[in-house]
């Protein structure tokens, strides 16, 4: 089944120009104010392919009692999901404006409660899991058929409670929930292995009872082959997606450096971002042009 490409041509490159808009409104509403570039962009891929390829999610009925859910445990990333929101029509573009400003809707944690669209206000570290955990068997016992899918970042993991609930989703067998860590290898303070080691990771998730995958998050073939193998879960385990990644990609000037994971851009900082992010995106679509069927 390996060799049936989950996307064609035409998707792919759909889904390129779409993370492509994402990032450069991510990069827009960071310049309106400053948020976490950094971990937006290392997981904008991802996330561009569950809400328009994927997930069973109508944004002119956010609250559908049988949508898919999707909790962005790494929740720092608002600047990501605001853009991304706008886009779906439920924030006003004018809105991103305002973003963490005094008085906005748009805090720099996104509140579920002014955020229609939003499954969960996150910000706290390490409560996405748990709160896809109760999400996914809800649906179990309500004879739901939808899917939660769970983003935590991989700093994230430090946070002994992301464990405790990866426990109990593959206690409980709960493969209606997909877990997804954006692997993008530095937190705060710096690279991972040296601020808390997490490798083996793939192991390690694998010994917590789950079928794992590492992908490149940043190329729609891997990522489209890797949800829809997750939405079958052949092996009767809940599936986690290790999306490997780039924090801050696309742009010279944050690009692989944990220093950009919060900072504020001025107007020469953005002129050069949107021409990287023009052409991150040709080299792209040259490789999807090329590759794709």
């Amino acid at each position: 089944e390996g060799s049936i490409m989950a996307l064609t041509k035409q998707e792919w490159i759909r889904l390129e120009e779409k993370a492509d808009e994402l990032r450069k409104l991510c990069l827009y509403t960071t310049h309106c104010s400053s948020g976490h570039i950094g971990g937006s962009m290392s997981a904008a891929d991802v996330l561009t392919a569950l809400y328009y390829k994927y997930m069973n999610f109508d944004p002119k009925n956010p609250d559908d009692p049988n949508r898919d859910r999707c909790i962005v445990s790494k929740g720092h990333i608002g600047i990501f999901l605001a853009g991304m929101f706008a886009d779906l029509g439920l924030v006003d573009k004018e809105e991103l404006k305002t973003f963490n400003l005094t008085g906005s809707r748009l805090g720099m944690h996104l509140d579920s409660n002014k955020v229609k669209g939003l499954d969960a206000s996150t910000g706290s570290l390490g409560h996405g899991p748990s709160l896809a955990l109760g999400m996914a068997y809800a649906a179990r016992l309500n004879k739901q058929n939808y899917t939660t899918y769970v983003m935590t970042g991989d700093g994230e993991l430090d946070e002994g409670s992301c464990w405790e609930a990866f426990m109990a989703i593959s206690h409980f067998k709960l493969t209606n929930c997909v877990v997804i860590i954006d692997r993008n290898h530095f937190s705060i303070d710096g690279n991972t292995e040296d601020v808390m080691a997490l490798e083996p990771l793939a192991d390690k998730m694998t010994a917590f009872g789950f079928d794992t995958k590492v992908i490149n998050g940043h190329r729609f073939d891997e990522i489209c082959d890797a949800i829809e193998y997750a939405k079958k879960a052949p092996n009767g385990k809940p599936v986690c997606i290790i999306s490997d990644s780039i924090k801050g990609v696309g742009m010279k000037l944050t690009s692989g450096n944990f220093k950009w994971h919060y900072g504020a851009i001025n107007d020469e900082m953005y002129e050069t971002c949107l021409h990287d992010l023009d052409e991150y995106k040709k080299s792209r679509i040259a490789v999807a042009e090329k590759e794709g069927i």
